[in-house]
Order: C-alpha cells, then sequence, then structure tokens
C-alpha cells in the first residue's frame, strides 16, 4: 500500500526521504516486510510530482511493488542582499536605475532568483537619500526584501546667459543694477537658480563699456557665469 507525500527542499536545495514515508500500510501474511523505495533523494530539478516506486519484500523473498507521488516543494525564500548606490540627474533633471543597480547578491537555494525595486525614476525632487525596496523572487513564488539608499544627485551646472544692459546715472553720479538685469533667460535642470554679479553699482568713474560676470548657482551648488 502507497499513500502520496510532499517533500519539501531544504537551504541547499535538497530533500530526502525514506520508504516508511510513502508507505501505507503494507503487510504480508507472514509478518514483518522490509521496504524499499526507488528514489529517496530531490533536487530543485525535481521539484513538482514525482512517481516513486515502493518495494515491499517479506521473509522468503517474495515482492509487491506499488507507485506513490512524491511531490518535492520549495517553500523557502530567497536571501535578498542590498547595496546603496548614487544616481545621477541628467539634463532634463531625470534619473533611472534598475533593480540589477541595488542587489548586492541576493541568491536562492534553487539558484537563480528575479529581481524589482520599489522605486526606479526619480527627479529633481528626489535629491538625497531615498530607501528603495528590493524584492528577490524565486520560481516557486518566494520572495524575501531588503532595502537600499539611493542617493539622487544633481552634478549638471546651470547654464549661464547674459544679456547687455545700459545703466543710467543719476543725479548724483551713481547708478545700481540687480544680477536679474543682466540675465538673459539662464537656466537649469532642475529649475530655479540664484543669480549674483560681479559688480552692482556704478559711479562717473565708469563711464562707457563695463565687463560684468554673471554667476548662476542652482540648489546643489553648481554654477557657471
Amino acid at each position: 500500500f502507497c499513500q502520496n507525500m510532499n517533500a519539501y527542499l531544504d537551504g541547499a536545495g535538497n530533500a530526502t526521504i525514506v520508504a516508511a514515508d510513502i508507505d501505507g500500510g503494507s503487510f504480508d501474511n507472514c509478518g514483518g516486510v522490509t521496504l524499499g523505495a526507488s528514489v529517496t533523494t530531490f533536487t530543485c530539478a525535481n521539484q513538482g510530482p514525482n512517481n516513486v516506486t515502493l518495494t515491499v519484500t517479506d521473509g522468503s523473498g517474495n515482492t509487491a511493488t506499488c507507485t506513490s507521488v512524491v511531490t518535492v516543494l520549495d517553500t523557502i525564500s530567497p536571501v535578498a542582499f542590498c547595496q546603496n548606490m548614487n544616481a545621477y540627474l541628467d539634463g532634463a533633471g531625470n534619473a533611472t536605475i534598475v533593480a540589477a543597480d541595488i542587489d548586492g547578491g541576493s541568491f536562492d537555494n534553487c539558484g537563480t532568483v528575479t529581481l524589482s525595486a520599489s522605486s526606479t525614476s526619480f527627479t529633481c525632487s528626489n535629491i538625497g537619500f531615498n530607501n528603495v525596496t528590493l524584492t528577490a523572487t524565486d520560481a516557486s513564488g518566494n520572495s524575501s526584501t531588503c532595502t537600499a539608499v539611493v542617493t539622487v544627485l544633481d552634478t549638471i551646472s546651470p547654464t549661464a546667459v547674459c544679456q547687455n544692459i545700459s545703466a543710467f546715472l543719476d543725479g548724483s553720479g551713481n547708478t545700481f543694477i540687480t544680477a536679474g538685469d543682466l540675465d538673459g533667460g539662464s537656466i537649469d535642470n532642475c529649475g530655479a537658480v540664484t543669480l549674483s554679479a560681479s559688480s552692482t553699482s556704478f559711479t562717473c568713474a565708469n563711464l562707457g563699456a563695463n565687463s560684468v560676470t554673471l554667476t548662476v548657482t542652482d540648489g546643489s551648488g553648481n554654477s557657471s557665469s
């Protein structure tokens, strides 16, 4: 008499049974019997149903057989390992990663895993530290997670655009400008910039053309002039 059973793979991807595990109550007219199974060891390659023959032998050498279905299952989750990384914004203010970028060596008892990340695209609003969850899933649907820190950085300098202006002296022989007066449409991949000018006040001594440097600085400290 056979009985079906489940066999569970261990952390090394192996499962072992004994013949008695698939015996459903075999007996003999003269008492004791010896049991043997055609297969007792299984690996990840055997996941699913496996036909195993149970052989029952009595003391006189008479035998009988039956077939049991041993279903090999993997219920052990992968081990997820994360690594932190930097992600650099491009000229449009975007950065993209893939799950493998934050994988620090995730593994499973049955080999390959599928990786996914909770966030893969970032913008200027994400500058700084971002917690991203890495999920490792094996072929049996078992999964585990870990958390990586993705540091989003803006290392692209603004584009400084100047315009020439005329400044008119007042009755006291003075005139003042602001850096904004010299700005001809400076831009940055992440939007707002801070403007400064090398000179903002002029007197009669400055009559004529004066070279003034406009410096454009973004929120990450990148600048151009």
